[in-house]
């Protein structure tokens, strides 16, 4: 296996997985309807085992991203959807770290008995910005998916 194509499929599947995590809480998790327990268990349970592997992850699908940039710089179509699909890379991860993550560091500090009486509001900006993330990610994977698909036509 050549080195782009071992390359896109690392980057396809990196980013299709994180891609996917925010689709499957987007679409199973939607916590609107959930009581404080429920929301305080399930949440503190989803970043402590997502806190860091997304972000990880996130990191790791944008060098791959870049490197297949650098590499189709002589082909523009390819070399542009890299591009995009970096843009909206770092974009998500904006999203998460300026916005998710600074909740989930609130939520984590919460007990039973001790929850803000505007948690419901804190639960729903929380919501908000992971549906933004998520659009943004579907998106990026879709455009990195276009990138190697021109890239491979030539």
């Amino acid at each position: 296996m050549e080195l782009r194509t071992g390359l896109q499929f690392a980057a396809i599947l990196v980013l299709g997985t994180v891609a996917g995590t925010t689709f499957g809480i987007w679409r199973g998790y939607n916590p609107s309807n959930w009581d404080a327990a429920t929301f305080m268990e399930v949440h503190k349970g989803a970043v402590r085992g997502l806190n860091l592997l997304i972000p990880v992850m996130g990191a790791a699908a944008l060098a791959l991203v870049v490197v297949l940039a650098v590499l189709a710089r002589q082909r523009s179509t390819a070399f542009w959807l890299y591009v995009a699909t970096v843009a909206l890379i770092v974009i998500a991860a904006a999203v998460t770290r300026f916005l998710n993550q600074p909740i989930n560091a609130q939520v984590m500090q919460w007990t039973a008995t001790g929850m803000p009486g505007d948690w419901t509001e804190i639960r729903g900006q929380w919501w908000q910005w992971h549906e933004l993330r998520t659009v943004i990610s579907m998106a990026a994977i879709t455009l990195l998916t276009a990138g190697v698909l021109a890239d491979r036509g030539t």
